[in-house]
């Protein structure tokens, strides 16, 4: 059984939450999507540590169990960003590969600018990027109008979702989402619309990590283009197509082998690096 484990670290005057899987040096960061928590990635974390990797799951500065102070400055995806190389920082971890789905996505990317000396490569799924701008303004523009305006209706959902019993994956992953404080999740989102939502095209072209990219066509917030055109536009990345958004918390066999696949070979890549060097 895959040992898991419920930390917490201090960045910046806020206390982060995160779980770890596994063990070994071999270590996976992963991110979640906007206004959902790490539960989303823990069946992906078993699978990953029971393959022999060391896996951490973060709750984002403002999700799941990490604080969420109410100021909409302290939100963007480069804030979010410079939160993951802390958490590497914190465990003590020169190099990693990290993933993200959706905004994850994003702040894996805006890692990967920022700080690409940590990375051993990085897991991109479903980015919202160019392609997504307007279906993402009509998306989330409710949230931010409840959140500010309807500040009961949030508590009330918040509320109806503290009393649904919890065990089950999905159904944990669906109410510790909906479990939305109405100040501070109107700064996350408000953050990030005003803030940039990833790296331009001249500074992705410049991400060198070995990276694999997922996208689908199913789903106007994360556009299979966004997908297929960062793959084009990354210098050493690979791309899946997936059969849905939910190809990899349902049906996840085919993508876990491909993206447990890419770790072996960005990990061999390293320790074939190392022997050269001595």
């Amino acid at each position: 059984m895959t040992v898991e484990r419920a930390h917490s670290f201090t960045f910046a005057g806020h206390t982060l939450r995160y779980t770890g899987f596994g063990s070994g040096d071999r270590l996976v960061v992963l991110t979640h999507g906007q206004l959902m928590t790490r539960t989303m990635h823990a069946p992906l974390a078993r699978s990953l540590a029971a393959a022999g990797y060391r896996v951490v799951t973060l709750d984002l500065l403002g999700h799941g169990e990490s604080d969420r102070p109410t100021e909409s400055w302290r939100y963007s995806m480069s804030t979010w960003a410079t939160q993951v190389v802390g958490l590497l920082d914190h465990l003590g971890v020169e190099r990693a590969v990290v993933g993200g789905t959706s905004l994850g996505a994003n702040v894996t990317l805006e890692v990967a600018v920022a700080a690409p000396e940590r990375l051993l490569g990085v897991v991109v799924e479903m980015p919202v990027l160019d392609n997504a701008i307007v279906a993402g303004l009509l998306a989330f523009t409710p949230l931010l109008f409840t959140a500010r305006f309807l500040p009961p209706a949030v508590r009330a959902v918040a509320w109806l979702a503290d009393r649904v019993p919890r065990g089950h994956q999905w159904v944990d992953t669906v109410t510790e989402t909906l479990r939305q404080e109405p100040a501070a999740m109107a700064a996350a989102v408000h953050g990030i619309f005003f803030g940039r939502i990833a790296p331009p095209t001249t500074l992705r072209a410049a991400i060198a990590v070995p990276a694999l990219v997922i996208g689908h066509k199913r789903d106007p917030i994360h556009p299979f283009g966004d997908a297929h055109m960062l793959a084009g536009e990354l210098p050493d990345a690979r791309f899946i197509e997936a059969s849905s958004p939910v190809e990899l918390r349902f049906t996840p066999n085919r993508l876990t082998t491909a993206i447990t696949g890419f770790l072996d070979e960005c990990f061999a890549a390293t320790g074939a690096a190392t022997a050269r060097a001595e």
